[in-house]
């Protein structure tokens, strides 16, 4: 059976663009990928008739959509798989796939999950709290003689792969995920907990935590898993308190 990324389950998140002529000309190229959805968080509402000079009359329609939120972590609740960009690496950023990779992976999560590919601003990229967020993370390959990308640029290379993404071997789709909503409750209460019982380090607490994060990231939690894992922690904790 042939399979192919579910694009209408697919979105953009800008994080705090700074020039709205980017931000039309990505418009532009989530129309031409079939993507309908962009969310710009944490950022000014940008003047929608200088975003249309560079999405053009074709793309003007999702400029009008165009969601603004303030927190990252809202913006992100009602989505069960975040991709995150970066150009840089680093221990704290975990494994990092290519653009064609991602896609890839993305062909069966996407059919039964909402997917938001992560854009952080022009100059800086996402910040690492942003990027622990992430379920999966991609570096565009660049020449090193320039590594910096426009952002219109990355997002087009991104929908591209995924645009274009198929496989033949897939009988089966991964289910629905846990919602990024469910994971980060969850992480709070384990931290609680192991905080409780002096397991984390009080100075650097998100030190271990984002070992635990990369360790649960291994696999992909269902709500089921994540209740279980919650029940867990709360009857440990009565414990504590009981005992």
């Amino acid at each position: 059976m042939e399979a192919s990324v579910k694009m209408e389950n697919i979105a953009i998140v800008l994080k705090g663009p700074k020039y709205a002529g980017n931000v039309g000309s990505v418009a532009r190229v989530a129309k031409n990928m079939g993507i309908d959805k962009i969310l710009v968080v944490g950022g000014r509402e940008m003047p929608p008739a200088e975003m249309k000079l560079t999405s053009t009359h074709f793309a003007a329609e999702l400029i009008d959509q165009i969601v603004y939120l303030n927190d990252m972590k809202e913006a992100l609740a009602g989505f069960e798989y975040l991709v995150g960009t970066t150009s840089r690496l680093g221990s704290v950023r975990g494994p990092v796939v290519s653009p064609r990779e991602m896609a890839a992976n993305l062909i069966d999560i996407s059919q039964h999950n909402r997917v938001a590919l992560l854009f952080g601003p022009e100059d800086r990229g996402l910040a690492n709290k942003d990027l622990r967020l992430c379920h999966g993370l991609v570096k565009i390959p660049t020449s090193e003689r320039l590594k910096s990308i426009n952002l219109s640029h990355a997002v087009m290379i991104l929908c591209y792969e995924i645009f274009t993404a198929q496989r033949n071997d897939l009988e089966t789709f991964t289910p629905r995920l846990a919602t990024a909503a469910e994971i980060e409750d969850m992480y709070e209460q384990i931290k609680a907990l192991l905080q409780k019982i002096g397991f984390l380090n009080p100075q650097n607490p998100e030190y271990w935590m984002l070992h635990i994060r990369r360790f649960f990231s291994r696999t992909r939690l269902f709500s089921k898993d994540v209740k279980i894992i919650r029940g867990v922690c709360r009857q440990l904790d009565w414990r504590l308190d009981n005992k």
